[in-house]
């Protein structure tokens, strides 16, 4: 082969393979550096969560004891609330487990909100109506904080599965991430005559 030809091939195998070089690695990197940032905006999302329901935590040992004097047919539920606290404070915070036993938390303390209903003198007491108040606006930002994290969730899991991110989230072994969902019992339509009967 004589050395034109040679030259020739060289410059055409560089001429094709350096736009490739050039445009495969950046591509590359934006699709690794996505997929960080978006298990990262996970990671952000769930401690969102995780404040939210620390909060809410530190209110229930106010809640239990303003509801305590007037309720002592009521301990059952007020120990479970208590009990179900301290268990939370045990879980792995990243475990489905713990987003059951949340949930079951929130169901414990609507069902407590209800029964103060029941009391007027505890219902028109000051301190118990901070209190609500307080739950209430816990409950609105753990939603929020929620919603957030199933965001980011949906977004982490959608770059995981879809094509051309798919093929770098295997490689690095990027793992779907689970959604923030509302048990059973919240999804069942609540029960309205019971109230009304009193």
């Amino acid at each position: 082969m004589n050395k034109p030809i040679a030259y020739l091939i060289l410059i055409i195998a560089i001429v094709v393979t350096l736009p490739i070089f050039f445009i495969t690695i950046p591509l590359l990197i934006i699709l690794y550096n996505g997929l960080v940032k978006k298990r990262n905006h996970v990671a952000f999302s769930f401690s969102g969560v995780d404040v939210a329901l620390q909060n809410r935590g530190e209110l229930i040992p106010n809640l239990v004891a303003s509801v305590k004097a007037y309720m002592f047919h009521e301990k059952s539920t007020l120990h479970d609330i208590t009990a179900l606290r301290n268990k939370l404070l045990e879980v792995d915070p990243q475990s489905s487990k713990r987003f059951g036993m949340e949930n079951e938390l929130t169901g414990l303390l609507k069902n407590l909100m209800v029964t103060v209903e029941s009391y007027p003198d505890l219902k028109a007491s000051e301190n118990m109506l901070h209190l609500q108040r307080s739950l209430n606006e816990m409950e609105e930002k753990i939603n929020a904080s929620r919603r957030a994290y199933n965001a980011a969730v949906m977004n982490l899991n959608n770059a995981i599965e879809t094509f051309p991110s798919n093929v770098m989230a295997s490689v690095y072994n990027f793992k779907m991430s689970p959604f923030f969902k509302a048990d059973e019992s919240a999804r069942a339509v609540p029960i309205l005559k019971e109230g009304f009967n009193k």
